[in-house]
């Protein structure tokens, strides 16, 4: 059958006019797809460089090494490695891109990818099914993110022939393709593993590695034997801008034709002058991560419950986003096609006071440390959660990290802070992904510590589900648990922008706001 797809909100595309406020053009909550008032362009032109300021710079090119997502190396492994297949928002169906097709049993227990003929990694080598397979356990072995749901999920990849790779489930798993679009559909040539240990990126994707300053700057060059034809492009260029505001005014100036933004207010200042790519997400910035291991303070879930009592979402709002964000502590808000009749849970200082003060009798200090980022917005939601916990009895302890590397390792490494600042970025195309990743017992990212066999199963009720209603069932339930255990603190849904230039055509967005530039030329 064709790939089954679940929908994903509201389409933005082509040109959208501005709202009363001159803040750009009306984004509805929800929204997906490339807004804002752009020309065709005409007859694409070749040659040039193209420079992207994202969120965090990457460290390494190995997908298993680097977070594949939009924010964190997404679209710079995209443009080294391809993608199997890539996420259309506007059709709201999972397209082919190195696959030639992608076709999935009646009951879901089953995907099969055909593969294009002639399609070489940048070493010449050919990319066939036991490439994919080759790469797939690779990536497992070494423990690539989203790797505990795909085996979780799939029983067996088996390369059924050249150009034909089956996925055999263990279960009827409906959002499968959404994996593909990530660190599993990035293929890893044989050759980039060295002998003496190293690793040189070789993939299949438009451009090749040229050189990279850690944390610093990356430079891809395009490949002539590309499978779909050399890039307009000669050269792409990754480079690392601190925070919001600088990567506006690069774009403004010309320094930089493509950046990423995550901030709401940020947001609602580039999309009036600006194109780009729109895209609605659940559990965004910030979601208040709470750390439950032994030894900690949310190990003990009155302390979770009185955080969950006391912090006011519209608070943070006003104070991180100016107002402009989507406060609220649901998983999935109204906007939302998972949005489910489980209530928010309201806010009650004289409970939390009630829960802290019965902790501090067994030995609870009243004191927690906040581990956020130096950005602007980092900081305010920051000092308005110590302002609204110290009422009901905790003190917080503020301490800020120096680069998102510092963070990521900190938190996703280490796991070393009581609670901390983050986002889990859900789109409603693919939903179940980072809900296991984020509460799942056996994920290397549940940074949380939650080891809930309630949990577990409800997780596993979402994977399975074969249809809308049974899904979103699935996920009211999930929400209630979330309300009852307090393993995080949901206070915002949000968007990614990734605006561009407005002489820059041709960009593709795939899932989570990675894109393909492989067709994309600058007039």
């Amino acid at each position: 059958m064709a790939v089954a797809v679940m929908a994903s909100g509201l389409l933005l595309a082509g040109c959208a006019s501005n709202n009363g406020g001159g803040s750009g053009p009306e984004t509805e909550p929800g929204a997906v797809g490339i807004i804002g008032d752009q020309t065709e362009g005409g007859t694409p032109v070749d040659g040039g460089t193209l420079s992207f300021a994202g969120y965090s710079p990457v460290a390494s090119l190995d997908p298993t090494r680097t977070q594949p997502a939009g924010s964190t190396g997404g679209t710079e492994m995209a443009a080294v490695y391809d993608l199997l297949v890539r996420y259309d928002a506007e059709s709201q169906s999972y397209k082919p891109q190195l696959a030639e097709s992608l076709t999935s049993s009646e009951d879901y227990t089953t995907w099969t990818i055909t593969l294009r003929d002639g399609v070489t990694f940048s070493d010449g080598t050919p990319l066939d099914a036991a490439a994919v397979v080759a790469s797939t356990n690779r990536f497992n072995e070494k423990r690539g993110a989203n790797t505990q749901a795909f085996q979780a999920g799939v029983k067996s990849v088996e390369a059924t022939d050249a150009s034909t790779v089956v996925y055999t489930m263990n279960q009827p798993w409906s959002e499968f393709p959404s994996i593909l679009v990530f660190g599993h559909g990035m293929i890893v040539a044989a050759g980039s593993d060295q002998p003496d240990g190293t690793f040189t990126p070789v993939g299949a994707g438009p451009f090749a590695f040229e050189s990279m300053a850690p944390g610093s700057e990356l430079v891809l060059t395009a490949r002539e034997d590309y499978w779909n034809g050399k890039p307009h492009l000669d050269t792409l260029k990754f480079v690392d801008i601190k925070d919001d505001r600088p990567k506006i005014e690069a774009l403004n100036t010309g320094g930089i034709q493509m950046g990423f933004l995550l901030n709401a207010a940020s947001i609602d200042e580039a999309k009036a002058t600006l194109p780009g790519f729109y895209e609605t997400l659940s559990l965004s910035n910030p979601v208040v991560q709470i750390n439950q291991r032994e030894g900690r303070p949310g190990a003990d879930l009155r302390v979770r419950k009185a955080m969950q009592l006391a912090i006011d979402p519209e608070v943070i709002d006003m104070r991180a986003k100016d107002g402009k964000g989507m406060p609220g502590t649901e998983i999935f808000q109204s906007w939302s096609k998972w949005h489910n009749d489980i209530p928010p849970v309201a806010l009650n200082t004289g409970e939390a006071t009630e829960l802290v003060d019965a902790a501090k009798t067994d030995g609870f200090d009243g004191t927690i440390t906040y581990f956020t980022s130096q950005t602007q917005a980092g900081q305010a939601a920051a000092l308005a959660i110590q302002a609204m916990l110290a009422p009901v009895g905790i003190d917080v302890n503020i301490e800020y990290g120096a680069s998102i590397t510092d963070i990521v390792k900190r938190i996703y490494v280490d796991k070393d802070f009581d609670i901390a600042t983050g986002a889990y970025s859900i789109s409603d195309a693919a939903p179940f992904l980072r809900l296991f990743n984020s509460l799942h017992s056996t994920s290397t990212n549940n940074i949380l510590g939650v080891d809930d066999p309630k949990m577990d199963q409800l997780l596993s009720d979402v994977q399975t589900a074969k249809d809308d209603d049974t899904k979103r069932a699935a996920m009211a339930s999930l929400q209630a648990e979330v309300n009852e255990t307090a393993p995080y603190l949901a206070l915002s849904a949000g968007a990614n922008f990734v605006p561009w230039t407005e002489n820059v055509h041709g960009a593709v967005p795939s899932l989570d706001s990675i894109i393909l530039l492989d067709q994309a030329w600058i007039q």
